[in-house]
């Protein structure tokens, strides 16, 4: 069963946005409505896709909006499925479910071969509590896929975190921006995309390495955990972290499945965020006023944040579709109505790397 079309034409229409969500269904599905670009993109890609990791955060929105986008292709997500009900979920909107561990190479040498591959396994919150697992996941998990699906297109998530902080007058780093994680996440993250281009480069598996900075879903994201502050009246400390890129998750999602399109061989970077250097001050004294409550304001804003430029995406793929005062208005409804929380704090404001 696929998404109500009606509905799915009025969402793709620039500036079609409701006011607000009343339910987390009612999300999902917006989530999961497809542009016409993303429906030529997918059209002109051959073969079926397979999602490895497709339960995290992003997973199951970007299935259904692959499920929606391409009626004629096979999508098939993969993952343990820990949480109970979210396969069953999947199945209703058509999406073929395999449980799997990524960590177990007999368990991959199993799956599937599609010509198309999303990966977004990985670990990042409680990476500083249980480092060998964040690099087996984030690093060892990745060299089995590669060389398994060596034959196939790998389009595969990563994050701005493997790039140093950088001055927040200089629009954020680019793809050519020399690496400098903070942290075993963020060193796990760029032995990640080190795995890809390896064996990317050994056997010609064309492919683009997705550096995401910060997606944005109502139950999670950095203007959630703004906004979560802002009604509680907790302090919010500017010096930790005064700026950020958000994008809206669909938007993410969205050119996440649309650079199947653009693989490179080798594969290669494309940061994926908003075009904005936002300041995380007006964020507050927005979300506030939506809120009704005062700015709970300390420190003063560093010199320097972790910020992308995704100036090369918007050059393939347009600007993002859902503005930031859209995400503004929705984030702030939600929280004000005690609406569902993925209770997954982005930890945007560390500075050192420890997650």
């Amino acid at each position: 069963m696929q998404d109500n079309p009606a509905s799915m034409e009025q969402a793709a229409q620039p500036g079609a946005f409701p006011k607000s969500f009343e339910s987390v269904e009612q999300l999902d599905s917006f989530l999961s409505q497809p542009s016409p670009e993303l429906i030529d993109d997918l059209s002109s890609v051959d073969g079926d896709i397979l999602i490895l990791g497709v339960a995290g955060k992003m997973g199951p929105t970007l299935a259904r909006l692959a499920r929606n986008a391409a009626p004629n292709k096979r999508i098939v997500g993969v993952a343990r499925f820990s949480e109970a009900g979210q396969r069953e979920t999947l199945e209703k909107c058509g999406v073929e479910t395999i449980k799997a561990d990524l960590l177990d190479q007999e368990q991959v040498e199993a799956l599937p071969r599609l010509r198309n591959v999303i990966f977004m396994a990985g670990m990042k919150f409680g990476a500083s509590g249980n480092q060998p697992l964040t690099w087996a996941m984030n690093v060892h998990c990745p060299s089995i896929v590669a060389s398994v699906f060596r034959e196939s297109r790998i389009v595969a998530f990563s994050t701005g975190n493997i790039y140093p902080l950088v001055d927040v007058m200089q629009q954020g780093a680019l793809e050519k921006t020399p690496a400098g994680p903070r942290g075993e996440y963020a060193q796990s993250c760029l032995g990640r995309e080190r795995m890809f281009e390896y064996f990317s480069g050994r056997y010609q598996t064309p492919g683009r390495l997705i550096r995401l900075n910060y997606a944005i879903d109502l139950r999670y994201g950095v203007l959630f955990d703004l906004a979560s502050r802002v009604k509680q009246d907790i302090p919010i400390d500017l010096s930790l972290m005064g700026h950020v890129n958000v994008i809206w998750q669909g938007d993410a999602n969205a050119q996440t499945l649309r650079a199947l399109r653009h693989c490179t061989t080798p594969t290669s970077p494309l940061n994926i965020s908003g075009p904005e250097t936002l300041s995380v001050r007006w964020l507050v004294e927005e979300l506030s006023a939506r809120l009704g409550k005062k700015p709970n304001l300390v420190g003063d804003e560093s010199e320097t944040a972790w910020l992308t430029n995704s100036a090369q995406a918007a050059s393939l793929f347009g600007y993002p579709s859902v503005p930031v005062g859209v995400m503004l208005d929705w984030v702030a409804d939600w929280v004000a109505h005690d609406r569902p929380s993925l209770n997954k704090p982005t930890k945007f404001e560390v500075r050192d790397g420890d997650f």
